[in-house]
């Protein structure tokens, strides 16, 4: 089955889009929640856009959670855009958002294995009409995880996860963005990674 977008039609003929959050951070006075996912949420909210949040580190996340998991897969089917947001702990995400990705994504829902010959297939991507953009925080920086980990994080989320279920597209890359030694840099050079979230947004906004 495959999930399309929709959106609010104004008076005046423009559209709001529906914005999805998901923010994977247990410490709410962390860079990644207090600096990032409030300045996406602030910055949709100032401009009217519609928004949602899945604050995976609110949510109880006890077994089962059947029912946690199909909320989730309801508010993704209801997006047009998502956001992801998480730091980077022993180069995942955090286990709730890997979790997310493990328990939301599943075949049938998010893509499908489709057969070419004898045992290949390639992942089809049933959210492929889905606007994505990510922002994902390190302690470490960029240049030993750009060449000695070759970039792992990074390249195992967009071709690991982002492909299979919203299918490729070289803005997927481009629209993951990292930002580094988070704990070691100034207040300075943080608001100037604030500022290329902000810039971001408000251009998601306009090319609706």
């Amino acid at each position: 089955m495959c999930y399309k977008c929709y959106c609010i039609t104004n008076n005046d003929g423009t559209t709001n889009m529906k914005n999805l959050i998901i923010i994977g951070h247990p410490n709410t006075e962390s860079f990644c929640y207090d600096g990032i996912f409030k300045t996406v949420k602030e910055t949709l909210n100032v401009k009217g856009e519609s928004t949602k949040v899945i604050d995976l580190y609110v949510d109880e996340f006890s077994r089962p959670r059947t029912n946690l998991i199909e909320n989730y897969k309801e508010l993704v089917t209801w997006s047009d855009r998502i956001y992801f947001i998480s730091p980077v702990w022993w180069f995942r995400l955090t286990p709730r958002m890997e979790i997310f990705f493990d328990e939301v994504f599943t075949p049938g829902f998010a893509y499908q294995f489709v057969p070419i010959i004898g045992k290949y297939a390639y992942p089809k991507p049933f959210l492929k009409d889905k606007k994505v953009r990510t922002y994902i925080t390190h302690g470490a920086p960029s240049l030993p995880v750009k060449t000695l980990y070759l970039n792992s994080v990074k390249l195992r989320l967009v071709m690991g996860v982002f492909t299979f279920v919203f299918g490729w597209k070289p803005s997927r890359w481009f629209k993951t963005k990292q930002f580094w030694s988070v704990p070691f840099v100034t207040n300075d050079k943080r608001e100037k990674y604030l500022n290329v979230v902000r810039k971001d947004i408000k251009k998601d906004i306009k090319s609706k």
